[in-house]
């Protein structure tokens, strides 16, 4: 390769390919806003009727777990530090097997549409209250980065508009998830993962062509160092190493996949409890194709600029463009399909952006409204979820010109982000699997762990880990046609004196901010709740994890008696019964001062 390749730029088939995609989304959209009578009910809105099969919702899992910042993030993590990133195939497992096993039976249980009313039926409102208001501000802070950041690295390399892409696609998505809910989410998710799909492999076949053969591009990998998958330092400073990937990576992707409300709103919206189940497991050999497609454009991207990295010769300006700039140079002579790894980046954002508008429409009606406004109606409550949705998409795009605004600050917020998952993980599992944690343990644990990962997590911010923590591998300009080559950008700090904490303490692997987080969290909330007399409380079985939970794995050839029976659920105010097939899911209004002759009376 050259030193710069010519910027052919967009061309006419590439803003055709990138228009249909979000023409086909929208689509969708209109269809479920009518499909079956529309949205009639926040039920219907929010949760799908609760009656969706467990492939789309597994699909759907899929697209929104892998936003434009893995499509465009994970394979210029493998091209500059190696192929170790495919042990999160091992994380995934582990997270997938957790929140199928510990998580889900309890929350599909209990039948709720937020997951942190949990923390009110298992704690106090206080601690749902904190717990609801964190993910909405968290989420929008989030969702705005998610919007610009891949429309940025895209409009420097190819030239397609910022802020047309930045609106259209923000537009569009709040415009499904407005008109169809949860069922536009998840089947618009479906159709966007296909796109990805398509992407991720027109860019893997022209490599292939390009470089003649996948034998050629593993024999590069292999002696650029690129095929490094096992290193077991238990140093915990080395950002990835087997032990930060398989240990800090559960944490941190458990604290998503296991209690937060953007994933687990879709998979207890399955019609019976062996459907959500299934759709997680589903889910898990999406992840895996995903993974294993950026892996092998990051180290078709490797083969192919092993002699002339673009970075170094300065013809990116940032690690993220690299993906792009690769597209443009092997692509370029083939019309749309720019534009399809383009759409695949976008449908990446479209699907992460719609799930987490759909979250933040849920919490807020079931968190904020529905308990302070007791007499609104059904369908009342469905148009003001509509309304939410078309609210918090307006939000959306409004951070997103925000986030253009803060500059370095992205990376700060999006590891902030991070490290809130891990103490509310803690909290989630105080409740579920320590039957003597009590409100006060529970309060006191989330403080401890939120002061312990913050600390971490913006000292490491402040003060960079050192270069032989990060461990970049090596890359030359030796092969372009360039009168002088230039340095690589070295991972230093900025700060002009380093404190002593910085070299171990501030240097902690990012996927251990998360894993401190939850044991902090943990350790604290145990210890508090024994010194303040939670093992005198007694706390109902439904709110934790039972050995049933676990046996009942092995009945399914057995009638599935947990999903006939009617789960006693808390409502502070009466709701009809929808009709929806799952009995699971009937709503029966519970008393506190008589709920012991209720318990009773129903099979638990």
């Amino acid at each position: 390769m050259g030193a710069c390749r010519a910027d052919g730029g967009f061309h006419a088939w590439d803003y055709v390919v990138f228009a249909a995609m979000l023409l086909i989304s929208a689509a969708i959209g209109i269809y479920y806003a009518f499909a079956g009578g529309g949205q009639k009910t926040a039920k219907d809105f929010l949760m799908g009727g609760r009656s969706m099969s467990a492939l789309p919702v597994a699909l759907s899992l899929t697209a929104s777990f892998m936003s434009a910042v893995t499509v465009l993030g994970t394979p210029a993590e493998v091209y500059r530090f190696g192929a170790r990133f495919a042990l999160f195939a091992l994380t995934y497992t582990l997270v997938i097997v957790l929140s199928a096993e510990v998580f889900l039976p309890v929350f599909y249980r209990l039948g709720i549409t937020s997951t942190y009313e949990y923390l009110e039926l298992r704690f106090n409102k206080y601690l749902r209250l904190c717990g609801t208001v964190l993910f909405i501000i968290l989420t929008i802070l989030y969702t705005g980065i998610v919007i610009y950041a891949p429309a940025l690295a895209l409009n420097q390399v190819t030239g397609f508009d910022l802020w047309g892409a930045v609106v259209a696609t923000g537009v569009v998505c709040t415009f499904y998830c407005t008109l169809g809910g949860l069922k536009a989410v998840v089947w618009t998710d479906v159709f966007q993962v296909g796109i990805m799909i398509a992407g991720f492999s027109s860019v893997i076949i022209r490599a292939v062509v390009v470089q003649g053969d996948i034998g050629r591009i593993l024999n590069d990998s292999y002696h650029g160092g690129r095929l490094n998958f096992w290193d077991f330092d238990p140093n915990p400073m080395q950002r990835h190493t087997f032990w930060t990937i398989v240990i800090g990576g559960t944490f941190t992707w458990l604290g998503i996949y296991g209690v937060n409300q953007s994933q687990v709103q879709r998979y207890i919206a399955c019609k019976s409890r062996f459907h959500a189940k299934l759709s997680l497991y589903i889910n898990l050999v999406g992840l895996w194709a995903i993974l294993a497609c950026a892996v092998l454009c990051g180290l078709a991207m490797y083969s192919i600029y092993k002699d002339c990295d673009p970075w170094t010769a300065k013809c990116v300006s940032a690690p993220d463009q690299l993906m792009p700039y690769l597209v443009l140079d092997i692509l370029q002579n083939f019309k749309g399909m720019p534009g399809l790894f383009v759409a695949a980046a976008y449908s990446g954002t479209l699907s992460t952006v719609s799930s987490s508008i759909n979250a933040l429409a849920a919490v807020t009606v079931e968190d904020l409204i529905k308990p302070y406004f007791k007499s609104l109606t059904e369908r009342k409550l469905s148009w003001i979820s509509m309304g939410m949705s078309l609210f918090y998409g307006g939000v959306c795009i409004a951070m997103a010109a925000v986030a253009s605004l803060l500059g370095a600050l992205l990376q700060a917020a999006l590891s902030i982000f991070g490290m809130v998952g891990g103490p509310l993980l803690g909290l989630f599992s105080l409740g579920i699997l320590f039957p003597f944690a009590n409100p006060v343990g529970a309060f006191v644990g989330l403080i401890g762990g939120f002061s312990a990962s913050l600390w971490v997590g913006i000292g490491a911010q402040i003060y960079h880990p050192l270069p032989n923590n990060t461990m970049p591998l090596s890359l030359t300009t030796t092969g372009c046609n360039m009168t002088e080559a230039t340095e690589l950008p070295a991972l230093v700090s900025f700060e002009t004196q380093r404190l002593a904490l910085a070299d171990y303490w501030y240097s902690l692997s990012y996927l251990y901010f998360s894993t401190l987080g939850t044991l902090v969290t943990l350790a604290v909330g145990i210890i508090a709740s024994l010194l303040t007399g939670g093992l005198r409380q007694n706390v109902d079985r439904k709110f934790m994890l039972t050995k049933e939970d676990f046996l009942s794995n092995f009945s399914f050839f057995k009638p599935k008696q947990d999903e006939k029976v009617k789960v006693l659920t808390w409502k502070p105010y009466n709701i009809t019964d929808e009709g929806i097939d799952n009995p699971a899911f009937n709503n029966i209004e519970m008393n506190f001062t008589d709920s012991k002759d209720k318990v009773n009376g129903i099979h638990m």
